[in-house]
């Protein structure tokens, strides 16, 4: 079965957000979706634009999430996460927040994408010189590291290539060195490039 069938099936051939049965189109949710059912949602035209465009949405039509909040789906928790965090400021879709319950994992993927956040509330990884590094960043140590439980010294000079940033904490990432994925502190790096 296809996955649009899939999706067809499962919600009935209705927008999984509004309940809308017209212009309806399987939507992947980001990131890393790898477009199975179980990391899609149906959507109608109206829902899918307002999704992609945040400077276009109606905060009248998203009322209906008061519904599609209770979804068994985790795909569809997502999206209506992801939208009551952008509409927070409205006042209804944060008490509707407060009431929706997300599982670890879900609730993890929902933060994945930094949606709601304000430049305030996102964590920021600077480097030893003060540059901002992102995931995927290329980074030199500038002092050699003690790496516990490991039993080697990651050298100074030594490249890390592909970082990943440490979501809660600003002066973590990690890389792999000598084979084996670490934890570094920001400060005994620098971005190279």
């Amino acid at each position: 079965m296809s996955t649009e069938n899939a999706l067809h099936t499962r919600s009935e051939s209705k927008c999984e957000l509004c309940g809308s049965t017209e212009s309806l189109a399987g939507y992947e949710v980001p990131p890393g979706s790898d477009g199975s059912a179980d990391e899609c949602v149906l959507l109608c035209e109206t829902c899918c634009q307002q999704i992609k465009n945040p400077d276009q949405v109606d905060i009248h039509h998203w009322r209906c999430i008061n519904d599609s909040m209770w979804s068994q789906i985790p795909a569809v928790q997502v999206v209506v996460w992801r939208m009551l965090k952008r509409l927070s400021s409205e006042g209804w879709p944060q008490d509707l927040l407060d009431m929706l319950h997300l599982d670890e994992t879900t609730q993890a993927w929902a933060q994945s994408t930094d949606e709601g956040q304000s430049g305030a509330d996102q964590v920021k990884h600077i480097d030893s010189n003060g540059t901002m590094l992102e995931a995927g960043n290329t980074v030199t140590l500038i002092k050699d590291l003690n790496v516990k439980g490991a039993g080697f010294t990651a050298k100074r000079g030594t490249v890390v290539r592909g970082i990943t940033l440490g979501a809660d904490n600003p002066e973590h990432i990690e890389g792999r060195v000598n084979g084996q994925q670490i934890v570094i502190l920001t400060k005994f790096v620098k971005k190279s490039n």
